[in-house]
């Protein structure tokens, strides 16, 4: 199994195995070592009182991009801090889409970065985090 194939792989496992994704109906579109792009469809129940997206719900489905750049590897990280910048907003029914890179890893941490965008391209917030690893594998292989 090469790194792509790998990285894909726990992406996968991992978003079968949480009780959230699945839930919001995350859906991961593509996934491969150092990347991640995944969407999800806002309802009616992810909205603030502007009836808007919540901001929680964004950085939700960023932090989600995030965990499967940096655990793509099959060892397991952790956040140790992440940040994020609200640019725009979305409607109800709207398509968020995070797509997310790894920029740099040094040691037990790294950095990635997601942009979240609305179908159509629209920017809706820029997210950085930055990992931990804490060892051991995320999936038996």
């Amino acid at each position: 199994m090469d790194a792509n194939d790998l990285a894909k792989r726990v992406a996968h496992e991992m978003l079968a195995s949480e009780g959230t994704g699945p839930v919001w109906g995350i859906a991961i579109e593509e996934a491969r070592e150092g990347y991640a792009r995944i969407s999800m469809t806002l309802t009616a129940t992810m909205l603030n009182g502007h009836r808007i997206a919540h901001g929680g719900m964004v950085f939700a489905l960023a932090d989600t991009a995030f965990a499967y750049v940096c655990n793509g590897g099959n060892e397991k990280n952790v956040a140790a801090q992440a940040s994020i910048v609200f640019l725009g907003s979305a409607q109800e029914g709207e398509t968020l889409i995070a797509e997310a890179e790894e920029v740099a890893t040094a040691g037990r941490g790294g950095v990635t970065r997601v942009a979240v965008r609305t179908t159509d391209g629209r920017a809706v917030a820029e997210f950085t985090g930055y990992s931990r690893t804490i060892g051991g594998p995320v999936v038996t292989v």
